[in-house]
């Protein structure tokens, strides 16, 4: 249930409520008293007595109107008094005050009240007399001799509306009552479903600016507060994941620091020695001379490309470097990476074969140069890990509906099952392999392929060498 039809049901329940409560109240009070005690007056009788009223006043053939001192005889009292027996009426008849005729023996002062509701001319209001109350009908003559006379009719109330006033006070009692009680469990009950939610709410925030990003936050309550727990939730999740992105990001940045400190200084260490042995002297024939300051120079050399590779690196992280794609022919892009690799590749004493078994030439978007950096690392690394005199490395092309696979295969020493998950990892080192170089060779080929939206993986054929995958999209 959403929070607006909640308000809503709450409060119609706080005034429904009362109000059902207050009539069965009401039903159950005319039951009891009419009832029970046996004074219900109904209808039927207010009606005979309006008849009678009618009769005496208006017919045609009233007596009274003709005669008004017919109310003096015995014979019409008695006849009129039968008339309103029927309805437990009583008749009072007076001449200038005096009462003349009278059903039930009403004092003076009981009298005196009748004569009082009858001068009070459009008013019908009841007139208690003792426990009972009394509607009067007055009938107002004037006789021949001009002295002035009353005829009351009366017939009493039922005691239910004797005590009205108690009858209305009871009902508005109940309802105040009902009201208030109405209001204090509708109030609970809605503030159970929208106070314990924030409260656990306001619990979890806490708990999550004390730090504790593990405490989960459970929907509850309304539709709306359930889509704010949820959004909680959301936020805790996406914090949680922020900080452990964060601690591994300054993981990664204290492994960056110690393996480029340890990569760097190894060289730095052979070139300082160098150059004592020739400041020493130690150096002392030209070709030492030589040979000195060309190792050097590779050193240097080495030196530049770690920095070169820790920039490109951080660059590919960042996203800070763009991409020039072009549609380039996948056969003919390989076989000229593989011409300009192939000096260094002889001097390794290592063989290449290329094997395209593509039915037809196929075309992908390549950034050429980037794309180059990832091949000419796969090489350097198959040449930098060849363990056997005679090295083999097998170039293989070959497609899928949907995309291209370049195959990189060598016969070198392999690498074991346990590292292959983590070869592409920046600075990732293992007995067999990255004792040398920056470490990051494959790390920046992994970056650049996911960049051109593609996939790198490696397969190792245990002591037969290992293959590295690269899955390209087709153009």
């Amino acid at each position: 249930m959403n929070l607006k039809k909640r308000l809503i049901l709450a409060n119609a329940s706080t005034v429904v409520i009362p109000m059902l409560i207050t009539v069965l109240i009401a039903l159950a009070a005319f039951f009891v008293f009419g009832k029970l005690l046996g004074h219900d007056i109904s209808f039927e009788d207010y009606q005979r007595l309006s008849q009678i009223k009618f009769e005496l006043l208006n017919s045609q053939t009233s007596i009274l109107q003709r005669t008004p001192e017919v109310v003096e005889e015995e014979s019409f009292q008695q006849d009129l008094q039968d008339q309103l027996a029927g309805i437990n009426g009583e008749l009072l008849i007076t001449k200038e005050e005096r009462v003349i005729f009278s059903s039930h023996d009403f004092s003076k002062i009981d009298v005196a009240k009748f004569l009082e509701a009858g001068n009070k001319t459009g008013r019908s209001e009841p007139v208690i007399i003792g426990d009972v109350s009394y509607t009067v009908q007055v009938i107002s003559l004037k006789f021949k001799e001009g002295s002035h006379g009353n005829v009351f009719l009366l017939v009493p109330l039922s005691r239910s509306t004797t005590n009205l006033t108690s009858f209305l006070v009871l009902i508005c009692g109940t309802f105040i009552l009902t009201f208030m009680l109405t209001n204090i469990v509708v109030s609970y009950q809605f503030s159970r479903s929208i106070i314990k939610p924030l409260h656990n709410l306001q619990s979890a925030a806490a708990e999550i600016s004390r730090g504790n990003l593990d405490r989960p936050i459970v929907e509850e309550g309304d539709q709306e507060i359930q889509a704010l727990c949820r959004d909680f939730e959301l936020m805790r999740i996406k914090l949680k994941d922020s900080v452990h992105t964060q601690l591994k990001y300054e993981d990664n940045r204290k492994m960056l620091i110690s393996s480029i400190s340890h990569d760097l200084k190894t060289p730095v260490t052979s070139i300082k020695g160098y150059v004592e042995g020739i400041l020493d002297g130690i150096a002392n024939t030209p070709d030492k001379t030589e040979r000195y300051l060309k190792t050097i120079d590779l050193k240097a050399r080495q030196i530049d490309q770690m920095i070169d590779d820790l920039l490109l690196y951080a660059k590919l992280d960042l996203n800070q470097i763009p991409f020039n794609f072009e549609r380039t022919d996948i056969e003919e892009y390989l076989m000229l990476c593989l011409l300009e690799s192939e000096p260094e590749l002889e001097t390794s004493n290592i063989k290449v074969s290329f094997h395209n078994e593509l039915c037809q030439k196929q075309h992908v978007l390549l950034d050429r140069e980037r794309m180059k950096r990832v091949i000419m690392n796969i090489l350097d690394n198959s040449c930098k890990y060849m363990s056997k005199n005679e090295g083999e490395l097998k170039i293989l092309l070959r497609d899928t509906s949907t995309s291209l696979i370049i195959e990189l295969r060598d016969n070198g020493s392999g690498i074991s099952e346990g590292d292959l998950p983590y070869i592409f990892d920046r600075f990732y080192r293992s007995d067999a392999a990255r004792s040398k170089g920056s470490g990051l060779g494959l790390a920046i080929a992994k970056q650049i392929i996911e960049g051109h939206q593609g996939r790198v993986w490696a397969v190792s054929h245990g002591e037969e060498g290992t293959s590295i995958m690269i899955s390209l999209s087709k153009a």
